[in-house]
């Protein structure tokens, strides 16, 4: 209740959630997820069970931003792709942690769905990256890339700028359970 509150005072949209044990527990488990590397999660429920209240708490307590698309008309693959970029940028150009979440109502098209999958597997989307984007990866992972041991050609700032967006990025599904 104590994380409620900070959350609550620190954010402008406020969640006026009831924390029971069941509630307290659902959060406790993401916490522990979302703590380890490449700690991904997936959330099942019925609509308005807080699903996203939890995940957004789970994210503030474990000192990470949550990153969220609005879905707005005319909302296509290159604008889905654009967000994806700005949370990866930041996990791996800023190595900041980032937890993405995603719900079943923002899936506009199925593409969405195989964009989260590669992001799950590989920590990149193809054909993300414009060439301006290579060279700010290229300055924020040299660092990282002799840290590794690695000689910093451009293969191997890709690929130190991969295990850092691995290591930052916890993506978060939810998704609505129908009822039988």
């Amino acid at each position: 209740e104590e994380y409620l509150e900070d959350y609550n005072s620190v954010n402008t949209i406020t969640m006026p959630l009831v924390m029971f044990l069941d509630a307290c527990e659902h959060c406790s488990r993401m916490c522990r997820v979302l703590n380890q590397p490449a700690g991904n999660v997936l959330l099942l429920g019925v609509g308005g069970s807080g699903r996203q209240s939890l995940a957004r708490l789970s994210a503030h307590m474990n000192e990470s931003e949550c990153f969220q698309i609005e879905v707005a008309k005319g909302y296509k693959m290159t604008e889905f792709k654009e967000d994806v970029k700005k949370c990866l940028m930041k996990c791996g150009v800023e190595d900041k942690v980032q937890m993405f979440l995603f719900c079943d109502t923002q899936i506009v098209q199925e593409d969405f769905v195989e964009a989260i999958n590669n992001v799950l597997n590989s920590g990149d989307v193809p054909n993300l990256y414009a060439n301006e984007d290579f060279e700010s990866i290229s300055t924020s992972c040299r660092q990282l890339c002799t840290q590794l041991g690695m000689q910093p050609t451009k293969n191997n700032l890709f690929s130190a700028y991969l295990v850092r967006v691995k290591k930052n990025v916890h993506v978060v599904l939810a998704d609505r359970k129908s009822v039988v």
